[in-house]
């Protein structure tokens, strides 16, 4: 069966040279409006590509407000600064997830409680959510506060995983009663939808990520949304190192962050923003012919979950247990296909050992199982 695959996967990209997972696709003005950058001679923070890029994601995704940041990383650090999140305080996100979102909670000095996922969109449960908070939380003076730790929950960030959306609606129900900041860790879903609405849209604040094996890239970067005038104009400076606008003054009135977007990166981003639909649509087309393949080989291709529309950034599927997983894995990798098993749970990695965590079972079932499988857009 998995010679099979090898044999599909390379069908499908008409090559039977080595196939990356992700790779990028420059099909549209990017070396136009590169050259238009350089010609300028503005290729750092301040250029027009840089504002361009902001409104134009923005209206893309249904958000008042973009702040363009230097990756995905730094615009969750950012992000969770903002939800107001202190040294010492505490984070509600789940075990199965990149390194980033556990790291951006980290930088600030605030420890992560990891929290199970649902098995259908391997992003954070609402019932897991529920449950922790009423046997572990109260509210008091308008703060969740951990029984246990006897810590601030300040924030909660739930990350829509491979860009299928979580039930991130009944998530906000709870955050919202308990005085919890909704933040999404939106890295992987730009062009997902949940209910008719833009994933990022539903919390204060979300972060995206243009990394790059993400659907779009400048090889990195990352933007802050939020619908909040007040949020975003202090995203803009406290990413600008916090410098106070003037000619030729340098004052700085609190600290900040060099984490805005070159103008260089934000002309890529430009170009492949306007390929953004033909990608999905590329996307769509190909998780389309992997269902009914592995479906047709009693093999668990994970879809969109219900009631969302789905990027398909990276497609995976889930087998039937470590050892299948495993043998799948080799096989693929030595014959030119690559592959990769889901994350390591953050709770596992030896500095969130320490760190607060809940019944994980469905973590622990994907682990063991999912594969993701070349997604790259086909030209």
């Amino acid at each position: 069966m998995v010679a099979k695959t090898v044999k599909f996967i390379q069908g499908l990209y008409r090559t039977e040279e080595f196939i990356p997972l992700h790779e990028p696709r420059f099909e549209g003005n990017e070396k136009a409006y590169l050259n238009e950058c350089i010609d300028s001679t503005f290729v750092s923070s301040v250029g027009k590509f840089v504002d361009r890029f902001e409104t134009e994601f923005a209206r893309s995704v249904g958000a008042k407000y973009a702040v363009a940041t230097v990756n995905g990383t730094a615009a969750l650090h950012i992000s969770l600064i903002l939800a107001g999140v202190e040294r010492d305080d505490e984070v509600i996100t789940q075990p199965l997830t990149f390194i980033a979102t556990a790291n951006a909670i980290s930088y600030i000095g605030a420890k992560p409680i990891f929290l199970d996922v649902d098995v259908d969109t391997m992003g954070l449960s609402p019932n897991a959510l529920k449950r922790f908070l009423e046997s572990e939380c109260v509210v008091s003076n308008g703060r969740c506060i951990n029984r246990t730790t006897g810590k601030t929950i300040r924030a909660c960030v739930p990350m829509h995983t491979f860009g299928h959306p979580c039930r991130i609606d009944e998530i906000k129900v709870l955050c919202d009663e308990w005085y919890i900041v909704l933040v999404e860790d939106a890295a992987e879903s730009l062009g997902s939808y949940y209910k008719n609405k833009h994933t990022g849209m539903f919390g204060t604040l979300a972060a995206f990520s243009f990394n790059g094996n993400k659907i779009i890239t400048s090889g990195g970067g990352g933007a802050i949304v939020t619908d909040n005038e007040i949020l975003a104009k202090r995203a803009k400076h406290i990413t600008t190192t916090a410098k106070v606008p003037h000619k030729w003054e340098y004052v700085h009135d609190e600290i900040g962050y060099n984490y805005r977007l070159p103008n260089l990166n934000a002309a890529l981003l430009c170009a492949q923003l306007e390929q953004l639909e033909s990608f999905l649509k590329n996307k769509r087309i190909l998780a389309t012919e992997y269902q009914e393949f592995f479906e047709a080989n009693n093999i668990r291709f994970i879809k969109e979950p219900a009631e969302s529309r789905s990027n398909y950034w990276l497609n995976a599927v889930l087998m039937g247990d470590l050892k299948q997983r495993n043998e799948f894995l080799e096989y693929t990798n030595n014959n030119g296909v690559m592959t990769r098993p889901i994350w390591a749970l953050m709770n596992k990695l030896e500095m969130f050992k320490a760190c607060q965590c809940g019944d994980i079972q469905n973590a622990l079932f994907l682990e063991e199982r999912v594969v993701n499988i070349p997604s790259s857009v086909r030209i």
